[in-house]
């Protein structure tokens, strides 16, 4: 699973530190440029929710080992592709193939019990694409960084394949009673809401990152702009740790807190502050998306399609905040894009607390009417 996750999500992100390079070769704006992230994610988002239910029918493992086969062998391709149109259609293409792996790994460890694992499937997950964007970035040229990444992914597939254990789960043949169940509760609304708006502050940010330090007064190489995604690596260490608890609420509501403070502190216009602030961000953010993740697994009485569901709004909202995060920074700058991504964080949290309290007063209701007692006021 963890090299699947590499796989995934090396090959999903590796255009994100080139995505200069990538503007000034097909001489285009920068929210041009990250449509190649943000087709992908898209694609992704609307074909998560067909694969879970899909992984219903015929089990999550082949959907998994099918996902990634097919997007390693796009992500060979890109390389030599020569317009940007093809570029951003091929790209939607393998966001689509992607969609397997996101779309059933939780669940196929759901299935197992294993529900703190999705703590360290999180944290491999966040490696792979801590080291996609690391290759790309370091070599000077999105063509090659992009095939280093997918010759990676390459590697990483061919483990997957050799060791994802067979067996151990039986295919229920029932789509549409599960998909009921994943859209009954508010809860999960919430925390739908919730991976749809942090994750679209989050590539918002990581998007436009990369101007902002190729821009003066930084004015730093790609090379040395790209090393901003080795906060990955507290992201991941953050995610199999504190995303493992058993207390969930409080660990994402404190992870939301701590990514908003890690947002203000790349405010100042200076490496070292930026460079805080995005440890802090991405910590925050990864342990608050494996409490939600493991969260919705816990709550839904039906896994795949729950998981689905908060997946698609996950990858839905990367490529949609993404994108249009990518523009305001354009347009008006880093502070802007500031206001709005943690503008986005208030409202996810806001969506959850609205949840736990109406699901309070329904239990408070249901133990009245049990017992005959008055509510208390």
């Amino acid at each position: 699973m963890a090299a699947g996750g590499l796989a995934s999500f090396a090959l999903l992100y590796a255009p994100q530190p080139v995505l200069p390079l990538l503007a000034q070769e097909y001489q285009i704006t920068p929210g041009h440029a990250a449509l190649t992230v943000g087709v992908a994610t898209g694609a992704l988002a609307v074909a998560v929710l067909p694969m879970s239910l899909l992984s219903e029918v015929v089990g999550r493992r082949p959907v998994i080992l099918g996902s990634v086969i097919v997007s390693t062998l796009i992500g060979l391709l890109l390389p030599f592709v020569g317009g940007f149109q093809f570029l951003v259609v091929l790209r939607a293409i393998q966001g689509v193939a992607l969609a397997g792996f996101p779309a059933v790994a939780m669940a196929y460890l759901a299935d197992r019990g294993r529900l703190k694992a999705i703590g360290m499937l999180i944290a491999g997950n966040t490696f792979g694409g801590m080291a996609g964007r690391l290759l790309a970035g370091q070599v000077g040229s999105y063509r090659v960084g992009v095939g280093l990444v997918a010759v990676v992914a390459a590697m990483a597939t061919g483990l997957l394949i050799w060791a994802l254990p067979k067996g151990g789960e039986t295919p229920s043949k029932r789509m549409t009673g599960g998909l009921k169940s994943a859209v009954s509760q508010p809860l999960l609304w919430s925390l739908y809401a919730v991976a749809f708006l942090s994750m679209g502050a989050f590539v918002a940010l990581y998007n436009a990152i990369g101007f902002r330090l190729a821009a003066p007064p930084l004015e730093l190489s790609p090379q040395l702009a790209s090393l901003v995604f080795l906060a990955y690596a507290i992201g991941g260490l953050n995610s199999a740790t504190l995303g493992s608890q058993s207390n969930r609420q409080r660990v994402l509501f404190g992870m939301l807190g701590l990514t908003a403070v890690g947002i203000v502190v790349t405010i100042p216009t200076n490496v070292v502050t930026i460079a805080i602030g995005f440890v802090l961000l991405t910590a925050g953010w990864f342990a608050g998306h494996a409490a939600a993740g493991a969260w919705v697994n816990a709550e839904a009485p039906s896994k795949g399609p729950a998981s689905g569901l908060y997946t698609g709004a996950y990858y839905a909202g990367a490529s949609i905040g993404g994108t249009a995060g990518t523009s305001i920074y354009a347009a008006w700058g880093w502070n802007v894009l500031v206001l709005v991504s943690l503008s986005w964080l208030s409202l996810g949290s806001l969506g959850i607390w609205l949840a736990l309290r109406r699901n309070t007063r329904s239990s408070a209701k249901n133990l009245s009417r049990n017992t005959g007692a008055p509510l208390a006021r």
